[in-house]
C-alpha cells in the first residue's frame, strides 16, 4: 500500500512539475530536477518513423520518457532539442495518439509513441500478445487501451474498454 501511495503521489505532483517548465527555456537539467531519471531516452533517429514525429525527430533531439504505468493514467514524452532546451512536453495516452496506432506497425514504433505499457499478456495458443495502457478518456472515464500484436510483434488491431469492465470496483484486482 505504501508503494501505491508513493506512485499516486508522484502522479499527483505532475501538474506542478509541468507548470514549472517552459518550452524553449527549460533545460534537460530542469526536466530531470522535476521528473527524475527517465524510463527511457529516445534519440531523434528512433522517433523519425513514428507518425507525426515533430520536434522529436529533429537532428540532435532526444526524447525522455516518463512512465506513470501501471497505476497512473498518463505517460509523458519530453523532447529536448539540440540546443539543450525543452522543445515539447506531451502526455501521450490520448485517443488522438491511439488513433495513430495502425495495423502492421512494429511494436517498437508503438512503444516510442505510447511509452511502456501497464501490462503485457502473451496468448501462445492464439500466437498473440496484448499490450495494455491505462488512460483517462475525456472528461475523466478510466479506460484501458489494448494493442494486439502478432507473433512477429506487428499490430493486428487495437481497442479500448472502460477499466470498470476489466477491474470492477470492489472486486479482486
Amino acid at each position: 500500500m505504501g508503494l501505491l501511495s508513493f506512485v499516486l503521489g508522484l502522479a499527483g505532483c505532475d501538474p506542478q512539475r509541468i507548470a514549472e517548465l517552459e518550452e524553449g527555456v527549460s533545460t534537460e537539467a530542469d526536466v530531470r530536477a522535476r521528473f527524475g531519471e527517465p524510463e527511457k531516452i529516445w534519440e531523434a533517429s528512433d522517433m523519425a518513423d513514428t507518425p507525426l514525429p515533430g520536434a522529436a525527430a529533429e537532428p540532435g533531439a532526444r526524447t525522455l520518457e516518463y512512465n506513470r504505468q501501471p497505476e497512473g493514467q498518463v505517460n509523458y514524452m519530453i523532447t529536448i532539442g539540440a540546443d539543450g532546451k525543452m522543445s515539447a512536453l506531451r502526455q501521450v495516452l490520448t485517443p488522438q495518439t491511439f488513433a495513430k496506432v495502425l495495423p502492421g506497425m512494429r511494436m517498437e514504433q508503438v512503444r516510442r509513441m505510447l511509452g511502456k505499457p501497464m501490462k503485457v499478456t502473451p496468448y501462445p495458443l492464439k500466437q498473440e500478445t496484448h499490450y495494455d495502457w491505462r488512460y483517462l478518456n475525456p472528461p475523466g472515464t478510466p479506460r484501458i487501451f489494448t494493442v494486439v500484436m502478432d507473433r512477429d510483434l506487428r499490430v493486428l488491431g487495437t481497442g479500448s474498454v472502460d477499466e470498470e469492465n476489466v477491474r470492477p470496483a470492489g472486486g479482486n484486482r
